[in-house]
């Protein structure tokens, strides 16, 4: 596993763009199985619910929406980290249709400026306080590592009897 990309153990070989197109329709599929009455439920204690999950993706998408702009826009930026805990704290009442519908929005947002970018600015630099000096592909690839990660969570949850 790449200490630039600590989801990269999930990319299955499709290309990048492939997997990040079909995720919102992957997780409305999950949603779907899982129903509205235990889309707020956790599966087990101290885990996240599926609304949960969906809310951190739509987090992570307009912060990843921030780096790829960032990365694009100025020579070798610092991008800033985040506490993942302290804003899923704002997650419970959440609507994991209301999550699905913003985070869709601004995927689909993304993906025009990916397209657009790649493969011309792939090697754009790009230094993550933790992680170190990674390119514009590495974010790329690390959204696309990020939702099969939480993908495989709600087929689990999805799978769970209800």
């Amino acid at each position: 596993m790449s200490e630039l990309n600590p989801y990269e153990k999930f990319l299955d070989g499709r290309p990048l763009e492939a997997i990040l197109a079909a995720t919102p329709d992957a997780i409305a599929k999950y949603l779907k199985v899982i129903g509205a009455h235990r889309a707020n439920m956790p599966p087990v204690p101290g885990k996240w619910s599926a609304a949960e999950i969906v809310s951190h993706l739509t987090d992570c998408e307009i912060v990843f929406a921030f780096r790829l702009r960032q990365t694009l826009a100025e020579d070798n930026p610092t991008i800033q980290p985040f506490d993942q805990d302290k804003w899923a704290a704002r997650y419970p009442g959440i609507a994991a249709a209301q999550a699905l519908e913003t985070f869709g929005t601004l995927r689909k947002w993304n993906l025009q400026l990916i397209h657009s970018a790649l493969p011309a600015a792939a090697g754009r630099i790009v230094t993550h306080p933790e992680r170190g000096t990674m390119t514009f592909q590495t974010v790329v690839e690390t959204m696309a590592g990020h939702d099969l990660n939480h993908l495989a969570q709600l087929l689990r949850i999805a799978e769970m009897p209800s």
